[in-house]
């Protein structure tokens, strides 16, 4: 009989896939429901809000409900929605915040810098230098007063 030193193998739990699946088919209906809740609301000129136009249960908001306002008002939030429904690392599901900088952001800043690179063939370039003649009449042109 051989010892060994490692653990023995855990079988991968098929309840844990089925969990992963519902999640995400959770997150997928949440955000059917999300653009759809944005795509039609209403927008009050005169008061400054988006209001909602009908019920989205699995959102939690109610008709009528301020979605968003210009002053005093605490929009509402992807990822609250997605914490209420208790889905586990919500972070991957939403965007960072605008503030934050973003993934697009990140990729420009981080991954493809190109400073250097896109004065590269610019600076290398040199033009050819030309025979300078001599000027005609002086460089006066034709309208010169004598």
């Amino acid at each position: 009989m051989q010892v060994t030193s490692r653990p023995p193998r855990v079988l991968v739990d098929d309840n844990f896939e089925d969990r992963a699946k519902a999640h995400k088919e959770l997150v997928n209906e949440l955000k059917v429901q999300w653009k759809l809740l944005w795509s039609e609301c209403f927008n009050d000129k005169n008061r400054a809000e988006g209001v909602s136009v009908s019920d989205y249960t699995s959102l939690r908001v109610e008709r009528g409900t301020i979605i968003h306002a210009t002053r005093d008002f605490k929009a509402l939030s992807f990822k609250e929605i997605l914490e209420q429904h208790m889905v586990e690392d919500s972070d991957r599901f939403v965007q960072p915040d605008v503030t934050v900088g973003g993934w697009n952001k990140f990729v420009k800043t981080r991954i493809t810098i190109r400073g250097p690179q896109r004065n590269k063939r610019a600076l290398s370039y040199v033009p050819n230098k030309q025979v300078v003649q001599q000027p005609k009449k002086g460089g006066r042109g034709w309208l010169h007063a004598t």
